[in-house]
């Protein structure tokens, strides 16, 4: 219990007595929290070139974003002889690449695809393509699988934080894809990988002729049109010097001729010690801003640097340096695209209760401006100058009844906003009469909308709609339904209820439903030949049979005479047969 001085009292009797509208949604809205573990395999895009789908997995971690208020997206290339589920994720008994503990870090979404097709005899990707081009083969499908992260909500990704990353085949695809899309790559890293130009027989040495000039004129040509994105681009290169499958010149050669493409003078940095058994040498360019890294991972083999916490088998060495905890420091540490301070997170927040006043405090990491407070309940506070600095206190004058609310905290130098920090309900005064809705349900769901509806409770006017604990009625309802419109496609809310008397007295809140909207997608079905179906990537050929794309169900041999119908039941998966 707190005692609330005569001057707060005075300043919230003068401005805050009256019910204020609701407050709108903070300057960044809140990311929602993944589930924090590998999804199960997936079928993305099919490849009319190599054959097949694009399968794999994702990562969606559970902790906030870091930077900008919105999260990053990482495109993690496996290299010849490996699989996304046997070598880059993270299970039970398997740590991969150890890029989960990265992902948690920094809050980024991470994906895993396999090599479609079966490209030189070893399941790799074909970096070697005389024909690098973003509408078909791997660059296709693999641009395809950043859009479909990028475009979908839910994950909150920021184009400007797209990133790509991989070993051996790997490391030469991740190459050709930042050469040839800067404008969707902000920054790379490059494992391994001999450039753009060079073929499968060059992989142990440099071919004559061939200098980093030479890579960065092929890089520039893959450019094309988007060359101008090359100036806010960033990229690493990582190699061992006990790699003798891949040309250990390669890796200076490649770092090289990314800033030949980056354009003007360089400083090179002093080589600074790598925790683990590395070195790193950093390039910063004319405006002092580091652009290329150079870490030489000394003993390594050809191999994918895990660090602790990685697998240690299979081109995986969990002995040395933690790339993927490395890379993603670099990346985010000087992403020229976005802004490189962090959003102010508040680290408390609390309501404290004497008689008919209410003290809140909070705190906050960053340089604060400002925060903001906001109480729901009989009388609606909305106070966009709690305070500043790295703490406050203030006191409210409440009539009586329960409240609940939040309070944010804004950065005076970026104005970037921190996620809510939740005040959780209390009581001001006696306990209400009015007793909170019974029989809260979901009634109805879409792709952007939850219908509600509840029973009336005794002695209650109207009701107010509580959506993960943040009020979305701006006035009390009369009815007892609600339809919550604007919402996330494949999104769960959790939703409450209040019941309002007619002195304004608010009820405590009811318990909790959680309702999910849909995903948005209709299904759509397509009668046609095994042959029209295939031409036009419902499904793929396989030995000369016609298989459905996702499902992979044979529809009989790829040709004119045989007629099926395929209906598409998600994003690039078709059944045999009508919708469901």
């Amino acid at each position: 219990m707190v005692n609330t001085t005569h001057a707060v009292l005075r300043r919230a009797a003068a401005s805050l007595l009256i019910l204020l509208p609701l407050l709108p949604q903070s300057a960044q809205a809140q990311v929602a929290a993944g589930p924090g573990t590998w999804s199960a395999n997936q079928t993305w895009a099919a490849d009319s070139i190599n054959g097949g789908n694009l399968t794999g997995y994702f990562y969606w971690p559970a902790s906030a974003p870091t930077l900008g208020g919105k999260r990053a997206l990482v495109l993690v290339l496996h290299g010849c002889a490996q699989t996304a589920a046997g070598d880059i994720i993270d299970s039970t008994a398997d740590k991969g690449f150890n890029w989960k503990a990265a992902a948690d870090q920094y809050g980024a979404v991470v994906l895993a695809p396999n090599a479609t097709g079966n490209v030189y005899g070893s399941h790799c990707w074909d970096y070697t393509s005389t024909n690098h081009n973003r509408t078909s083969g791997h660059d296709a499908v693999l641009l395809n699988l950043i859009n479909r992260f990028v475009t979908n909500p839910q994950y909150a990704i920021d184009p400007k934080q797209v990133y790509v990353t991989g070993l051996s085949s790997g490391g030469g695809q991740t190459m050709a894809l930042a050469c040839m899309a800067p404008d969707i790559f902000a920054g790379a890293g490059i494992n391994a990988g001999p450039p753009p130009g060079t073929t499968t027989g060059q992989i142990g040495f440099v071919p004559s002729g061939y200098t980093a000039a030479t890579a960065t004129t092929n890089c520039r040509n893959l450019g094309g049109a988007n060359a101008t994105n090359f100036s806010t681009q960033i990229a690493s290169v990582v190699w061992g010097t006990g790699d003798y499958t891949v040309a250990q010149a390669y890796g200076p050669m490649d770092a090289a001729a990314m800033r030949g493409v980056y354009g003007g003078a360089f400083t090179k940095a002093a080589a600074v010690t790598v925790p683990t058994g590395g070195s790193n040498i950093a390039y910063t360019d004319s405006n002092g801003k580091l652009r290329t890294s150079e870490i030489t991972v000394t003993g390594m083999a050809h191999a994918w640097p895990a660090g602790p916490g990685g697998q240690n088998a299979n081109y995986v060495d969990a002995t040395k340096v933690n790339y993927p905890g490395f890379v993603m420091d670099f990346w985010f540490k000087n992403n020229l695209r976005v802004s490189a301070v962090a959003a102010p997170v508040m680290t408390a927040c609390n309501a404290a209760v004497s008689g008919n006043a209410a003290t809140v405090t909070g705190s906050a990491s960053g340089t604060i401006g400002s925060y903001r407070v906001v109480l729901n309940g009989t009388t609606g506070v909305h106070d966009p100058a709690a305070g500043s600095g790295a703490s406050f206190s203030i006191g409210y004058a409440l009539a009586n009844g329960y409240y609940s609310g939040s309070v944010t905290a804004t950065d005076s130098v970026t104005g970037q906003t921190s996620a809510p920090c939740a005040i959780g309900q209390f009581l001001v005064g006696p306990v209400p009469a009015v007793q909170p809705p019974a029989g809260l349900a979901v009634t109805g769901n879409s792709a952007s909308s939850i219908a509600l509806a509840w029973s009336a409770a005794s002695g209650a006017t109207g009701y107010n709609v509580y959506r993960n604990g943040a009020k979305v009625t701006p006035a009390p309802l009369t009815g007892t339904t609600f339809n919550n419109t604007g919402l996330a496609a494949s999104t769960s809310y959790n939703f409450q209820a209040s019941s309002v008397n007619g002195s304004g007295t608010e009820s405590a809140l009811s318990g909790v439903v959680t309702g999910t909207t849909t995903s948005g997608f209709v299904c759509t079905a397509t009668s046609a030949t095994n042959y029209a179906h295939v031409q036009a990537g419902r499904a793929h050929d396989s030995g000369g049979y016609a298989l459905a794309n996702g499902s992979n169900q044979n529809m009989g041999l790829d040709n004119t005479f045989y007629t099926k119908t395929l209906a598409q039941t998600s994003a690039g998966f078709y059944i045999i047969g009508n919708c469901p």
